[in-house]
């Protein structure tokens, strides 16, 4: 900073001041004396220093890795404090090639002890649908927006809680890196959370179902409602009603691939 010294006290005046002397020195000391002090600098301890190290990587900006090893980190996962309560995160499955991906809302029960997506009630349902719809379930890849089941202690039961939007915000690192990985042509978003994951928005779903929107990276979502949302549908006709329209959107899913 000799430039900024000069201009405080120009080096005419130098002569003036006996220790001004010493300035010629220290100038050319200088970068001996920097490099001195850089490596004398304190440091993490080594156990201090792996932990911030895998803090770190935990919230990079987005996960890089080869496609086997995408599963195994979102078993890891503790990017949120789901994990602390549920058995097991569950990571999506489906050919890493798939043209159609299916987002849900999370694991319920089932999923959570199995470790697999959409194997309970819900799951069995869509099934069902997707039968009737034509649309080959084993040839997508079928995942949740959040990895880990949260949930309520309800005597022997865990009651099935939904994610708030930090939980959501958390996960969809994961869910990014899944869609980077498959890079469908099509994403079917099933219910509110699937659609704030995908969208960013969780609002009107009901009316937002059968029509097309985009992931922030450009991928088509369709959206739909969550097979979870027919079963708790109390009136018959209602739910008929309901599930025609779920059909419908599988079916217009098939289409868009056709």
């Amino acid at each position: 900073m000799v430039k900024a010294m000069q201009s405080e006290m120009p080096k005419k005046y130098w002569k003036n001041m006996p220790e001004a002397a010493h300035i010629p020195q220290m100038i050319a000391d200088a970068p001996a004396r920097a490099r001195a002090m850089a490596e004398a600098a304190p440091s993490f301890p080594p156990q201090r220093l792996a932990q911030v190290q895998a803090q770190l990587a935990a919230h990079q900006s987005a996960w890089e890795g080869p496609k086997d090893a995408l599963a195994k980190d979102i078993a890891a996962c503790t990017r949120c404090p789901l994990h602390c309560n549920a058995t097991q995160a569950v990571p999506g499955e489906g050919p890493m090639d798939a043209e159609l991906m299916i987002v849900g809302e999370q694991p319920g029960d089932q999923e959570d002890l199995i470790g697999r997506p959409f194997v309970g009630p819900a799951g069995q349902l869509f099934d069902q649908i997707a039968g009737r719809a034509g649309l080959q379930r084993d040839k997508a890849f079928v995942t949740n927006a959040v990895k880990h089941f949260k949930f309520t202690p309800r005597g022997k039961r865990r009651l099935h809680q939904r994610p708030n939007a930090s939980e959501i915000q958390h996960c969809r690192w994961w869910l990014d890196a899944e869609i980077a990985q498959v890079k469908p042509k099509l994403i079917l978003g099933m219910g509110a959370t699937a659609a704030e994951g995908l969208t960013g928005r969780r609002d009107a779903i009901t009316a937002r179902r059968g029509t097309v929107e985009q992931t922030p990276s450009g991928t088509p979502v369709l959206l739909t409602l969550h097979p979870s949302y027919l079963l708790r549908l109390p009136d018959p006709q209602a739910k008929a009603d309901a599930t025609a329209q779920f059909q419908d959107d599988l079916t217009a899913a098939v289409r868009m691939l056709a």
